[in-house]
């Protein structure tokens, strides 16, 4: 037998290998930490969870920076191991191949002898899995209650392994191993009547009968004695069976005789038995009677002859359709099969059924129960069929359901069987199918039917993309594929990994050799026509979607059709309420995930399930979306989007100046859904922000212009905080063309507006100038007087930006004049903030004083944390001017806390970068390092490179005070660099050449002021 030695084994004391040889992890804790992974590998174990493991009594205040700690130090070690461990919301994971984890190698090999059938390979498979138990499971560290559930499972499949082993090794007439393997088990189980039991018929048929008659007198003293009950009826038939000398079962054909020294049969004394052999009832339970020749059915389909993957739902499956896996007396094993159309239900079905069909020598039964044609078969028919092939005669054939039932249950009752109910419409029509005690029955379906008492679910899903292309390679031949992977690769995802689609082109290539597989994937690129091509002989996915689709009732047929139109991103519920323009539309959606053709793929953090079309499934839904019906529902979910959107925006701490489309659809939210949904508007704009950038080119592509610009503009704000500037950029850039074809003014004004603040915070300085400009002559030609005042609220921006104070002024104080006309505060906090700023800028510390205090007053009087925040910016860059280095800190803290709460990074980045500079003079240079390195990470993140640009020359600076000369000269000189790619090669007199002294340079007390704040994000 070949000896299994993983690189991590758990089976046992807790041990790691490198290259064959012991790997020492020093420390319980990181052993302890390591454990708890591999016992979920592959599988994220979250921080809170291992935190407890590790401290089980007095949690630390320090505990996550510990487990931080830890995690580092495995990992420096388990490198060797080829292993890592990755860190993964909501904690960490550690990823294995089976083969390096003893846990994994477990499942794998017991997996694959169960596939493999009564042979010889599932013996040597079940062998060498419970040769990887070196003992009990992490025996040299301190347990936990977290790992009970978990080592428990493990136990139980330990067991399971080791009694099918034991039934195949009885089986084969190899007594004496299973002798030595059954007492072994009663050590740990001394009251398991079954595996008493099988010692007992095992001793007998190897000729030991004194010893079985001593089991058990042994036994049923145990049981007397110790739980006052006499041994069972099972128990006390194999007595039975022991005292008329029984024979034994005859043994597999399809494996070699035992080894030489193995007892394959009993001795001379049980061959002079006289009589008969017994009559059924007498038979031991695992030796089912068998059915008089020609009664007995075997209507299995053929095994699929490239079956592919699926390993983990075979040995599922595989484990509860086993006979061995439950008592012969007891309910059937039901496992119902679900999954969308295509993904293999029928064709895993019928391969685990041939895999455990030995085990059902009363026959196999197999029913088509057309749950997805317009008639599904009836009951009373299926059942006829069914009696028919059990040996009734038409003459024989009760009148009514129940009565056909009835007898169907008795004629499996003397014979288990294994019945498969293929394609089934839903409980009802399973129910009398069912049979009694002692078989198994194996549904599949669309629907998910989950009203059978103790039946197993397991729902498919698609291929993995490896098991797909091996899946394809079977079909069109690996070599063909190793040549074409890329294309391969492509096809298949094209095909979404949904087996029907994957044999479907796999088909059209093997029937067309002489093809590159380029031709198809060019063909399937286009997802209009991707159906059609989709299509071999009597094999086509579009007919298989269209099964189910027939079958819907008005409302969700409309809601899958429209849902085809809002793309391939996962879907909050509500938006089948604005599609069927209703609240609380749940029942259609439910009616939707239960026949598998909307996938349910998560709860997000806000507790919203959600939900997504297969990309197969979506063209489908697509195709027949080309009515008024599904117009109108597009609209709606576009409205929905934009007043969710609007009511989250309005619950944000800040907002940049909005524009809004005035005359873009609202549909609203059922007012509960709509509070829960925004009570936390930024986790929802988290959320939602993939979604609604879909929404924003969904409209686009409807040339719905209006709900296209509209839903842009209104994301600023979120975009703005979050510092989202590529989305920002690319929604403004297609909903501003959607504008201009649709010769929407107002729209490319706002579109215009909002690409000049893009360009403004990435420091390109013509362009926002150009944009500012145009769309101030637009909003003017229209007469909004508040967007002109935010155009020129740019145009003041990047004067002053480009150290044009005095112009910066004159647009600051224009646009102050028409926010106050207007009654507009939130605008005239904003234009006394800039005034101010210019003021600190031009040397006038009184007037920057008097301009920033109105501006902070109005902030708190509106609310404003993200505006106070900005001011107290600016009032800390004013006392670092007085020299009062200890108020600049704490206005420059307190700026930094806000922005920090808001989740604001850019802002908040900018603060730090100040709070850097005061301590770098204050000599705290480590603080100081700190603050300024964690602010050019952001600064480089965003592609703010005025900001890393300030931020590099302070560090240039602060080493250059620390004594490290060379470091300080790169630094400097990469800021000098930055600055000049700025403004395109120009010299800049701020800017500290490298041999300037520190505090001379950009940000010095006779310089221009730090990075001005433009509502809700940081310029320079």
């Amino acid at each position: 037998m070949v000896v299994d030695q993983p690189t991590f084994s758990v089976l046992g004391a807790l041990d790691v290998r490198a290259s064959g040889r012991p790997l020492r992890i020093a420390g319980t804790k990181p052993r302890i930490l390591l454990a708890s992974l591999l016992l979920h590998a592959n599988h994220v174990v979250g921080a809170d969870l291992l935190v407890e493991v590790l401290w089980p009594r007095h949690r630390p205040r320090s505990a996550h920076a510990n487990l931080r700690t830890y995690v580092s130090s495995l990992r420096g070690v388990l490198d060797a191991a080829g292993a890592r461990i990755q860190a993964r919301p909501p904690g960490y994971v550690i990823e294995l191949a089976p083969g390096q984890l003893d846990v994994l190698l477990f499942a794998d090999l017991i997996a694959r002898a169960r596939a493999a059938g009564r042979t010889e390979e599932a013996v040597d498979g079940l062998s060498r899995a419970l040769g990887l138990w070196r003992g009990t499971p992490l025996a040299d560290l301190p347990g936990s209650p977290l790992w009970d559930g978990r080592l428990q499972s493990l136990a139980e499949l330990r067991l399971g392994a080791a009694e099918e082993l034991i039934a195949l090794r009885m089986a084969r007439g190899r007594y004496a191993d299973a002798i030595g393997e059954l007492r072994g088990l009663l050590k740990e189980h001394p009251f398991r009547e079954d595996l008493w039991q099988r010692l007992i018929l095992a001793l007998h048929w190897s000729g030991r009968q004194a010893e079985a008659l001593h089991a058990y007198a042994t036994v049923r003293r145990q049981l007397v004695t110790e739980l006052g009950i006499e041994p069972g009826t099972e128990l006390r038939r194999a007595h039975a069976a022991v005292l008329a000398g029984e024979l034994p079962p005859a043994t597999l054909p399809d494996l070699p005789p035992p080894a030489a020294g193995t007892v394959s049969g009993p001795p001379s004394r049980a061959e002079t038995v006289a009589g008969p052999p017994p009559p059924a009832e007498t038979v031991p339970h695992h030796l089912p009677a068998v059915p008089a020749p020609g009664s007995t059915p075997h209507q299995l389909p053929s095994d699929i002859p490239d079956f592919t993957g699926r390993s983990e739902d075979v040995a599922v499956l595989t484990q509860a359709l086993s006979p061995v896996e439950r008592p012969p007396d007891g309910p059937p094993s039901i496992v119902v099969v679900v999954g969308p159309p295509g993904v293999g239900k029928s064709a895993l079905a019928v391969h685990c059924a041939h895999a455990v069909r030995a085990g059902y020598p009363g026959g196999q039964l197999y029913l088509d129960l057309g749950g997805t044609e317009y008639a599904p078969a009836d009951p009373g028919e299926l059942l006829a069929e069914a009696l028919r092939a059990l040996g009734v005669g038409e003459a024989g054939l009760p009148c009514t359901v129940r009565e056909r039932s009835a007898l169907y249950r008795s004629l499996l009752a003397e014979r288990p069987m294994l019945v498969l109910l293929d394609d089934a419409a839903g409980a009802a029509q399973v129910r009398p199918l069912l049979p009694g005690n002692g078989c198994a029955v194996l549904v599949t379906s669309r629907r998910r039917i989950t009203e059978l008492p103790g039946a197993l679910q397991l729902e498919l899903d698609v291929l993995s993309p490896e098991e797909a292309e091996e899946f394809l390679g079977r079909i069109v031949g690996s070599e063909r594929l190793g040549r074409e992977r890329e294309a391969a690769s492509a096809i298949l995802r094209a095909c979404g990994y949904l087996p029907l689609a994957v044999r479907v082109a796999g088909a059209r290539l093997a029937g067309r050799p002489r093809w590159s597989l380029g031709v198809l994937r060019q063909r399937l690129e286009d997802e209009a026509g991707r159906l059609g091509e989709l299509r071999a002989g009597d094999l086509e996915v579009r007919v298989s979607f269209d099964r189910s689709y027939r079958l819907l009732p008005d409302d969700a047929a409309l809601a899958f059709r429209a849902l085809g139109l809002l793309g391939p991103q996962s879907l909050p519920g509500w938006v089948v309420d604005a599609v069927l323009d209703r609240h609380r539309a749940d029942d259609v959606t439910d009616v939707l995930v239960d026949v598998n053709l909307l996938q349910l793929v998560g709860t997000d953090p806000i507790g919203q399930p959600r939900y997504r079309l297969h990309d197969l499934v979506r063209c489908n839904a697509r195709e027949k979306a080309g009515g008024a019906p599904e117009r109108h529902a597009l609209v709606r979910v576009l409205g929905a989007w934009m007043a969710t959107t609007e009511s989250a925006t309005a619950r944000l701490p800040t907002t940049l100046f909005s524009l809004t489309s005035a005359r873009a659809t609202r549909w609203n939210l059922a007012e509960d859904t709509l509070g829960r949904l925004t009570a936390d508007p930024l986790s929802w704009f988290d959320a939602e922000h993939e979604a609604l950038v879909g929404a924003v080119r969904l409209a686009v592509d409807a040339g719905l212009a209006e709900s296209a610009w509209g839903l842009a503009a209104a994301l600023v704000p979120y975009f703005d905080l979050r510092c989202h500037f590529e989305e920002w950029q690319s929604t403004h850039r297609i909903a501003l063309d959607a504008a201009r074809l649709a010769q929407d003014r107002h729209g490319e004004a706002a579109m215009l507006r909002g690409l000049a603040q893009v360009c403004l915070y990435q420091d390109r300085y013509a362009e926002a100038t150009e944009m500012f400009r145009r769309s101030l002559t637009i909003f003017h030609e229209l007469g909004d007087v508040r967007g002109e005042a935010t155009s020129i609220c740019g145009l003041g921006a990047v004067n002053q930006f480009c150290g044009e104070h005095l112009r910066a002024l004159a647009y600051f104080r224009r646009a102050l004049a028409m926010f106050l006309a207007m009654g507009d505060q939130s605008g005239e906090a904003y234009a006394r903030q800039a005034i101010g700023r210019v003021c600190l800028a031009s040397g006038d510390p009184g007037q920057a004083s008097k301009w920033l205090g109105e501006a902070l007053r109005l902030a708190r009087e509106l609310g404003d944390s993200h505006r106070e925040g900005c001011v107290s910016m600016q009032f800390g860059r004013l006392h670092d001017l007085a020299a009062e280095p200890e108020r600049a800190m704490r206005f420059q803290g307190h700026a930094l806390d806000i922005f920090e709460g808001l989740g604001d990074l850019h802002c908040g980045a900018y603060a730090m970068q100040s709070l850097g500079g005061l301590q770098v003079v204050r000599g705290d240079q480590s603080h100081a390092s700190d603050q300024l390195e964690r602010s050019l990470l952001i600064f480089q993140r965003l592609g703010d490179r005025s900001g890393e640009a300030a931020t590099v020359q302070k560090l240039g600076e602060l080493h250059r005070s620390a004594g490290r000369t060379r470091l300080a000269q790169d630094y400097l000189h990469h800021a000098l660099v930055l600055r000049r790619e700025l403004r395109g090669g120009a010299d800049l007199a701020g800017v500290a050449e490298p041999s300037a002294p520190f505090g001379e340079g950009r940000w010095s007390r006779d310089a221009v002021p730090p990075p001005l704040v433009l509502d809700g994000n940081a310029v320079e």
